[in-house]
């Protein structure tokens, strides 16, 4: 019996398994788990449960005639844990004929279903996968506490099939079985001629994936932007003078349904996702400028991460009009609240605080981690009072062992000159503070507001071996560098000022080598690559967010083939209340659980570990099983992504 990729039971089903008669209904999956199967789940597409469920058996029949044979939950818990110590010892063994790097993946996979039994995870977590293991080999399928996923049983193939020494990270190459590549047989030219022929075929495939993500400064998108830039002023009745000015575009940010329809195509989803949006005072804005980047027609295709920055989806817009009269309870994901000791000021860590002195932004991200105080677009009581800002200042004044603040807000650079300059000139008074940062996404979305002379204001400021200034951004994608941006980027370079790019990993900017592109392109115009942010886990924007497996992936399979200079930046998660745990150092973070839709649970070690006792944090992440259906839906070769599941 077949269901829709989204149904999550299993109850129904009585068949034993494996068994003769199962096999003969797989008439859809072939022997590669990670091709035909995983390219079948794209979003209304039918799977067949029982196939996925066999192969769950297939992938490890030690462990199912485990589950099978024991008569209580307790029972197989024992058994396991000596079947997996068992395959640890066999993993060391001389006579063991595993790649030496399979044998890791398998170690890491012996250590994380470990941790997936311990019932100290089962009772943190209030789930026991062992316990819908067991069940289901039991065939109990009535006494399932919760239905399980595709989502569920994908996790479990891939990591039975891991701990039984069959990874097969390295199926498809020749030179993993014989244990050592033929270029590392050979000495001298003869050797480093093998090599390059590797490795140009390796930068083949770069490329191949970095012309599918084309970039702003291409002559053809500046054709077509040229266009929509002459659309834009004729249908605000404004000629090219206007377009320079950064004042006029703030005069005229879109925040109604209206221009849009008229200035480009949206889906049908979009139009009633931005109506119900504005309709109910849910925060929405965009640019001139920013419109400028989006492709006038949905079928050129390349502008969804633009898009998407901006247009909010349905769910997004639907879980904010429900809470709107109690946003801060429930969107203030990093527990901002909780970490300011004062108005206007956040501070997690010791030495670096962050001061918000405007509190709205030329346009609006959808994933804006403030949502839950910006109440509107360029919103006029944005503005903190002097008093205010000036308490906020003698606060930093008073506590010493700060020394670099980061302005953020909302976007700062959306306040006066003349406001910027006193900030800056009252900032720079106190002796111990070393450095301003200075957060904001002008130079994307509006280039033009770094005019002279806010240029001279920020140089007054920049005293080397006393104080540094800098500016931190937020470009997500190849498509938003254009030439006015990175005019804008190169005269704060012209300074001595550094400028850095923290980019939010999403759906709409995680495809092959798409992020590795963008870092690339960073480079080109100025930008360093700063931080790559997990997504918070925030519900409204859960449609965005990735598995940290995928940025895991990323950072080692795509960005790692880059040279050093293109990949400055750190894939970073942001633990409520507490802050950044950087994403490369396993030993800050574990996987602790699968629950029942697929999703992992992860617990973060905080970054105080070693230094002093803070509890860690339990973070549920998106279902990587449910992201590859977006990526199918995208388009995508899920085969391209058959690793995933082996990064924890």
């Amino acid at each position: 019996m077949k269901f829709n990729s989204k149904y999550q039971g299993l109850s129904i089903m009585r068949k034993s398994y494996p068994d003769d008669e199962t096999k003969k209904i797989q008439t859809k999956i072939i022997d590669d788990i990670f091709t035909d199967a995983v390219e079948r789940i794209k979003p209304r597409f039918e799977v067949d449960y029982e196939a996925y469920l066999h192969r769950l058996w297939e992938a490890n029949p030690d462990i199912y005639n485990l589950l099978k044979g024991t008569d209580d939950l307790e029972s197989s818990r024992e058994l396991l844990y000596t079947y997996l110590e068992r395959s640890e010892r066999e993993i060391f063994g001389v006579d063991n004929d595993l790649h030496i790097l399979e044998k890791a993946i398998v170690r890491d996979s012996i250590k994380v279903f470990k941790s997936i039994i311990g019932p100290v995870n089962e009772f943190r977590t209030g789930f026991s996968a062992l316990d819908s293991l067991w069940k289901l080999a039991q065939e109990r399928f009535d006494e399932l506490t919760q239905e399980v996923s595709v989502g569920f049983l994908m996790e479990f193939i891939n990591l039975f099939r891991s701990v039984g020494g069959k990874p097969n990270i390295y199926f498809e190459s020749k030179d993993a079985k014989k244990g050592i590549p033929d270029f590392l047989k050979l000495e001298g030219r003869e050797a480093a001629l093998t090599r390059t022929e590797i490795l140009d075929d390796m930068g083949g495939t770069i490329q191949k994936y970095f012309k599918k993500y084309p970039s702003g400064l291409d002559n053809d998108v500046i054709s077509w932007r040229k266009e929509n830039r002459e659309r834009i002023l004729h249908y605000f009745k404004a000629d090219e003078s206007d377009w320079n000015d950064y004042k006029w575009h703030i005069k005229n940010v879109i925040r109604k349904a209206e221009p849009l329809l008229h200035l480009i195509e949206l889906t049908d989803e979009q139009k009633k996702a931005v109506q119900k949006a504005t309709e109910n005072s849910i925060p929405f804005g965009i640019t001139p400028y920013y419109l400028s980047l989006m492709d006038r027609n949905l079928s050129v295709g390349y502008d969804h991460a633009v898009r998407a920055q901006v247009i909010p989806p349905p769910d997004y817009v639907d879980l904010m009009v429900k809470h709107r009269t109690e946003r801060d309870a429930i969107f203030d994901f990093m527990g901002e609240q909780d970490t300011s000791p004062v108005d206007l000021i956040t501070r997690r860590y010791p030495g670096i605080a962050i001061l918000k002195p405007f509190n709205t932004c030329s346009q609006i991200c959808v994933y804006c981690q403030r949502n839950w105080e910006i109440d509107e677009v360029l919103d006029p009581k944005a503005m903190a009072s002097r008093k205010q800002i000036e308490e906020a200042i003698n606060w930093l004044n008073d506590h010493r062992s700060i020394g670099d603040v980061l302005i953020t807000g909302g976007d700062p650079c959306i306040m006066k000159d003349d406001f910027i300059r006193w900030i800056m000139e009252s900032l720079s008074k106190l002796d111990h503070i070393y450095r301003i940062r200075i957060g904001t996404r002008t130079p994307v979305v509006l280039p033009m507001r770094w005019s002279d002379s806010l240029i001279d204001i920020l140089s007054e400021f920049q005293v080397p071996g006393k104080r540094e200034i800098s500016v931190v951004t937020h470009y997500e994608h190849s498509y938003e560098i254009t030439p006015e941006s990175m005019e804008a980027v190169q005269k704060i370079k012209r300074l001595g000022i550094g400028v850095y790019n923290q980019q939010v990993y999403t759906v709409f900017n995680s495809r092959r080598f798409e992020t590795a592109k963008l870092r690339r392109d960073l480079r080109l115009i100025g930008v360093d690559p700063y931080y790559t942010f997990n997504l918070k886990g925030k519900e409204e924007t859960r449609s965005f967010m990735v598995p940290i497996a995928r940025i895991l992936q990323e950072r080692k399979e795509e960005a790692r083939l880059l040279p050093g200079l293109d990949r400055t930046d750190e894939p970073v998660f942001n633990v409520p209340k507490l802050g950044k745990n950087h994403l490369q150092a396993q030993q800050d973070h574990r996987l602790v659980m699968v629950l029942p839709d697929g999703s992992r649970v992860y617990e973060f070690h905080p970054w105080e570990k070693n230094i002093t006792p803070v509890p860690p944090y339990n973070y549920m992440d998106v279902p990587i099983y449910d992201y590859l259906e977006e990526l199918a839906a995208l388009g995508e070769n899920i085969r391209d992504y058959r690793t995933i599941w082996f990064y924890y």
